[in-house]
């Protein structure tokens, strides 16, 4: 019979690297599409804000700006880069974790279906409840009750994903996994959704199409992070450790 030549999978360290690589290409180019479509909404809101501050009289707090406008645009890619690095920490060891109890053969499919859990899970979720508002929109009196809201919704978003796997794998027919996936999916969303207080503190007088366009801009850049770090990560993933083994170290298939 042949024989089989052996190549090296991949160290936890040596994925955990590659994660790390794939998330800071994701977050640069998040970063970018964030300061193309959603930059021009924050100068926009915050010209809003401004005026309403003026027009009331109170606009003394500008005087005290730590960060210039150009300087929070620089700082975006910063931010973006960072968090795409996390992610994709977070990511790896997820995929280090979980690869053997996720049922495929493919590494290409495991790292990407993981990669779009997280983006249902820790962004869509999220959205669907609590979307993100630009400057001027939202009582500081209210951030800590908002924060502890947002960080439960995410939870959620996590737990809902897993209530999905588990259902679906109570199914022995494809059909039948797929649909106790979505319902028990579905079931833990709708209890959470129900649970969790609603807030809605966007002023009557804010431009609904900047509000729906900074929104949408938003959700693009989650999109475009975790679309490329899936992407990334994936290639980046399947790739051998080390370079396949020679004749001497082979070994016979019976």
């Amino acid at each position: 019979m042949p024989l089989s030549a052996r190549t090296t999978a991949p160290t936890y360290g040596t994925l955990l690297l590659r994660g790390l690589l794939a998330g800071l290409i994701a977050g640069l180019l998040a970063g970018i599409f964030a300061y193309a479509a959603g930059e021009p909404k924050v100068d926009a809101a915050i010209a809003i804000e401004e005026a309403n501050a003026h027009a009331t009289g109170d606009d003394g707090h500008h005087d005290e700006e730590l960060v210039s406008r150009d300087g929070q645009k620089g700082g975006l890619f910063l931010a973006t880069g960072l968090y795409g690095v996390a992610m994709g920490g977070i990511l790896a060891t997820a995929y280090t974790v979980l690869r053997r109890r996720l049922r495929t053969r493919s590494d290409t499919r495991a790292a990407l279906g993981l990669a779009g859990a997280a983006l249902l899970g820790i962004v869509v979720v999220p959205y669907l409840k609590y979307p993100p508002n630009p400057p001027a929109v939202g009582n500081p009196a209210t951030i800590n009750q908002r924060t502890i809201s947002y960080l439960a919704i995410v939870v959620l978003g996590l737990v809902a994903i897993w209530a999905g796997v588990i259902a679906a794998r109570t199914q022995p027919a494809e059909w039948r996994q797929a649909l106790a996936g979505v319902a028990g999916f579905l079931v833990v969303v709708t209890i959470g959704y129900a649970l969790l207080p609603t807030v809605n503190e966007v002023p009557d007088t804010f431009p609904a199409t900047l509000l729906w366009n900074f929104r949408i801009a938003s959700l693009g850049t989650q999109a475009v992070l975790w679309s490329a770090l899936g992407l990334g990560f994936a290639a980046l993933a399947t790739r051998p450790a080390g370079k396949p083994a020679t004749d001497k170290e082979t070994v016979a298939v019976a």
